[in-house]
């Protein structure tokens, strides 16, 4: 079984979704299917159909959230420190192109999210700056084609 990376901050969301599914959602879902079933001939009885889809989706989901959160190697980002890059690291870089500076948090990749600046220790940027340290400048080979970097700051939050 692979560890899943992950920092601590990335874990809460996950344990607070499966507590919601387990406790709120899957006894809502039992309501409703109870309730849909009073109504008489299941054949064709949209409520029932779409009560037991969601069912289907909320068991699923706590499946997968309980293996993900199972494998989970959590990290406290708050213990690091240093100027090489690994996981946790929030860094800074220079497109070396446009001068565009951009900062992105590496963390595990169930808890990306480009819009707030966090990218998967599996993307192609964190695999290109992981290892380097403050000065070095790396080529990103990425979908849209290469782009190099400059890593201009590297802290531990």
């Amino acid at each position: 079984m692979e560890k899943v990376p992950m920092t601590t901050d990335g874990l809460s969301p996950l344990q607070e979704e499966l507590r919601r599914l387990k406790s709120i959602e899957r006894r809502a879902v039992i309501k409703a299917i109870s309730e849909a079933r009073e109504h008489g001939d299941l054949s064709e009885n949209a409520e029932y159909h779409a009560a037991k889809d969601r069912q289907s989706f909320i068991e699923g989901r706590i499946i997968e959230l309980e293996d993900i959160i199972s494998r989970a190697e959590v990290i406290d980002v708050s213990k690091l420190s240093g100027t090489t890059i690994k996981f946790g690291a929030t860094v800074t870089v220079a497109d070396e192109d446009t001068d565009e500076e951009t900062t992105y948090q590496i963390v595990g990749p169930y808890e990306a999210d480009l819009e707030k600046g966090r990218i998967s220790v599996q993307s192609p940027i964190a695999r290109a700056l992981i290892g380097r340290t403050i000065g070095d400048s790396t080529e990103v080979r990425a979908p849209g084609g290469v782009r190099g970097y400059e890593i201009l700051e590297v802290s531990f939050a």
